[in-house]
């Protein structure tokens, strides 16, 4: 049985419609991460499911029960934001104790809990510390600390890291796995930062549109996306797109910049269907065969170097070539470019969906 389970929800302001049908399952101990762009509703899910906020239809279960009827208090979810929310009369010891006393715990385990966490999250001592005297960091981890200090079944974390500097949040994506599987707790943790959720997650869900449109661990995500929208969110750079036919003349193959590209032939069955052929910038290939290009630019980037490459007919696309590579082409050079199964991808140009060749 799942410790969440999400069913058929939706949520509705007058017309405007967040979700319609939505769906997800989360196991005990399991990390989620919601991923979506800015406005696809990834706080209001985390607010439906503490009871912040009530669905329009469909149904929450937690253990199995549906808790549309308990009070937030009483369901065993704890919830840390981005923006801290730290009660600023009140220290930091104060602060986590908030959900030990606010479930009616006697002052030992109150303080015991306190000490617990602050020691897990290593800020035992700035425990009476205020919240203006507390770094981002510290309050950050306050704010985790408040939230897992009751010892939550679910815990939700709305885009903890966004308010830190970049130094930390490279530091926490390295620690919070660790820590929130101490935890035990089933985490749901919300992000707009890809390589935050490829670092983080068991399983990603990609929200747009109201819906999920993938759910699957961060490997599937990234190598099998189911479409060229869910594509565009992972990698940097993002991947190259063109516009083609799959024609099967000869052999199943693309043209792209004027020449033939050869296709699996289980693309096939696909003859004439109008494409997008994406491939990221790792699979690109420099060598001697392939589609005749010139580099425009030539991006070092620490450990990998960025080509901007252009076709005889225009097309521009992008290299990412490792910067170890025996021989970087210079801006101005003429060369050949193929592209690696892994990471070249063909969709429906009209729907978006990733074809299955």
């Amino acid at each position: 049985m799942s410790q969440l389970a999400i069913k058929s929800l939706t949520k509705s302001y007058g017309a405007f419609k967040v979700f319609d049908g939505l769906n997800l399952e989360a196991d005990v101990g399991e990390i989620v991460v919601i991923f979506g762009g800015s406005g696809t509703g990834k706080t209001i899910l985390l607010r439906l499911i503490a009871g912040v906020e009530e669905p329009t239809a469909g149904a929450i279960e937690i253990g199995g029960h549906d808790v549309s009827d308990i009070a937030p208090e009483h369901r065993g979810v704890g919830m840390a934001f981005q923006n801290f929310a730290l009660f600023p009369h009140m220290n930091a010891s104060e602060n986590i104790a908030t959900p030990l006393r606010a479930a009616g715990a006697d002052e030992s385990k109150v303080k015991a809990g306190v000490a617990k966490v602050a020691k897990l999250l290593k800020i035992d001592h700035v425990l009476n510390h205020s919240p203006r005297e507390l770094s981002n960091g510290q309050k950050q981890r306050t704010a985790l600390a408040r939230a897992l200090a009751a010892e939550p079944q679910i815990l939700l974390l709305d885009d903890p890291l966004r308010n830190v500097d970049a130094k930390l949040r490279f530091e926490m994506r390295l620690e919070l796995p660790r820590l929130l599987r101490q935890s035990g707790a089933t985490v749901l943790y919300v992000t707009q930062d890809y390589k935050e959720a490829m670092a983080l997650a068991d399983r990603i869900a990609v929200l747009a549109n109201g819906t999920f449109v993938q759910t699957a661990t961060p490997e599937d995500i990234y190598v099998r996306p189911a479409t060229l929208g869910v594509a565009r969110l992972f990698g940097d750079p993002s991947i190259n797109t063109f516009d083609t036919v799959i024609e099967t003349e000869g052999g199943t193959h693309v043209v792209l910049g004027g020449t033939r590209v050869p296709v699996a032939d289980g693309y096939r069955g696909f003859g004439g269907r109008e494409v997008i052929f994406g491939v990221r910038p790792e699979a690109v290939e420099i060598g001697s065969a392939g589609v005749e290009a010139e580099v425009i630019a030539v991006t070092p980037l620490n450990e990998r170097t960025v080509l901007l490459l252009q076709t005889l007919n225009g097309w521009e696309f992008l290299a990412s070539l490792p910067s170890s590579a025996a021989s970087i082409p210079d801006a101005g050079s003429k060369v050949r470019a193929s592209f690696a199964a892994v990471g070249t991808h063909i969709f429906d140009r009209q729907s978006g969906e990733r074809l299955h060749g």
